[in-house]
């Protein structure tokens, strides 16, 4: 008993030792400096595991994200095209389903009318999270929104051709024709039907407004031979029509050097294929006219830019108006032209010329001023019968000059310069020009590069590259 004493005691103090020992150890580390960098190495290792857990949550929901995002983004963009015949939501719910994020489609909107399409979706998607749940966050959220328009904006459209007598060198004409033939086709079809107005306006030393336009003027009639108006040089300031003034109706009478008695230079052009043809969206009857298109007389640039911005004003609307109650014009037009303010209509203007602005010629008043004077020059070319019965020291009595080059140019930069600041957009074609002519032209563009200068069958290009252009133009996403 003894003994099994002495070793109990002996192991207990041994015991002792040892723990004392170890207290001593752990309160020597504690103190030591080496101890407690330990302890901070540890405690940044512990929050480097949890931030960079956290990281890898956020940059899995991220990619989460970025992934409903991106496809709701290309899923309405392909809904949203007015080309696409298969149903808007369907689109977005297949695009949605290939990437597998059907149940992350929360919602779509179809809003969509004659000219337009908005599609607007919704996608969201909850998942678990890991290691931020040490920091009380059980989930995380991945969400995207995504909307895509795509319309088709109203155009009126005034095209301006000359159709003056150098139009008659080589084939011109023919060129001509077919490059305006091809812009119709290409504004004109069924995606934009009721959408687009084409005014189809030919000049050559004047524009023969026609008989119905005229009815709503103030117009002081001489004859009915034909349906140009003179116009003080005032209203190329302004792109409105004054309905205030009283016109006088241009002399109906025809002026060239041949020698013969030709009837068929007139300087108002005289048939009815040769008159304006405002606010059309016929595609056939525009090519028709363009067809029947014939050089003749001198060049009045000024005058057919003054019609083509008068038919984009909306002091033209009583105009369209009255013609659409006359069935001459579409009555899906009735309000056009617009307010320049409305910004859902492009208002653009093409005006196309071969030449540049020359000398233009009327009889003086007193050989015109009763009914028989008036029937005479419509049976007589003018110069034919000064040549042939007028003495020559007498001629140049019976004539003035009303417009030369420079007159002509400055009241073109006029209204040109008038239509640009109501925004209107303005293409000039320059075909075959003088360098004088292009200069002229290109200054009457909205800019440089709405100007082309082009030779031959190069006119095909420019009409269809401003067609296509404003085919551009017209579809905003």
């Amino acid at each position: 008993m003894e003994q099994v004493h002495a070793l109990g005691g002996a192991f207990l103090r041994q015991t002792g030792t040892a723990l004392s020992a170890f207290i001593t150890q752990c309160e020597s580390f504690r103190r030591a400096e080496s101890g407690t960098m330990t302890f901070m190495a540890v405690a940044l290792s512990l929050m480097m595991m949890i931030f960079g857990g956290i990281g890898i949550d956020m940059m899995y929901a991220e990619l989460q994200r970025t992934k409903i995002q991106n496809t709701l983004d290309r899923a309405v963009l392909a809904a949203a095209d007015l080309d696409n015949e298969l149903d808007a939501q369907g689109v977005v719910e297949d695009y949605m389903a290939r990437m597998g994020l059907s149940d992350a489609l929360v919602s779509v909107d179809v809003d969509e009318g004659l000219n337009y399409r908005t599609v607007t979706a919704d996608g969201y998607r909850t998942m678990p999270s890991n290691f931020m749940q040490l920091i009380g966050i059980d989930n995380m959220q991945a969400g995207g929104h995504a909307q895509a328009m795509e319309r088709i904006n109203k155009v009126e459209v005034s095209m301006v051709l000359d159709i003056s007598g150098s139009m008659d060198d080589g084939d011109k004409m023919a060129e001509l024709q077919t490059a305006a033939s091809d812009f119709v086709d290409t504004l004109l079809d069924d995606s934009t039907e009721d959408l687009v107005s084409i005014s189809l306006v030919p000049y050559s030393e004047h524009v023969n407004a026609g008989p119905e336009i005229l009815s709503y003027l103030n117009v002081n009639y001489r004859h009915d031979d034909s349906y140009c108006l003179e116009m003080p040089n005032s209203v190329f300031s302004s792109p409105a029509l004054d309905f205030s003034l009283t016109y006088d109706q241009m002399q109906h009478f025809q002026w060239n050097y041949s020698g013969s008695n030709s009837l068929s230079d007139t300087i108002c052009p005289r048939y009815a294929y040769e008159q304006i043809r405002p606010w059309s969206q016929d595609a056939n009857a525009l090519k028709t006219q363009i067809g029947q298109l014939q050089p003749r007389a001198g060049t009045s640039i000024f005058m057919g830019m003054k019609w083509a911005s008068a038919l984009l004003d909306p002091s033209t609307q009583r105009i369209a108006s009255g013609m659409i109650a006359n069935g001459t014009v579409d009555a899906v037009f009735e309000g056009r032209p617009v307010a320049y303010s409305d910004t859902d209509v492009l208002k653009t203007i093409v005006l196309m010329t071969d030449g540049q602005h020359d000398r233009s010629f009327r009889i003086q008043n007193w050989a015109y001023d009763d009914e028989n004077e008036v029937e005479h020059w419509s049976r007589y070319n003018l110069w034919h019968y000064l040549n042939h019965y007028v003495n020559y020291w007498n001629r140049d009595s019976f004539y003035y000059q009303k417009y030369d080059a420079a007159t002509g140019d400055a009241l073109l930069s006029s209204i040109c310069t008038a239509a640009k600041r109501q925004g209107v957009l303005i293409w000039t074609i320059g075909f075959e020009v003088s360098n004088h002519g292009a200069n002229v032209m290109e200054r009457c563009a909205s800019s440089p590069a709405h100007f082309f200068r082009v030779e031959g069958v190069e006119i095909s290009e420019a009409f269809s590259t401003i067609a296509q252009t404003l085919n551009q133009l017209r579809l905003t996403q």
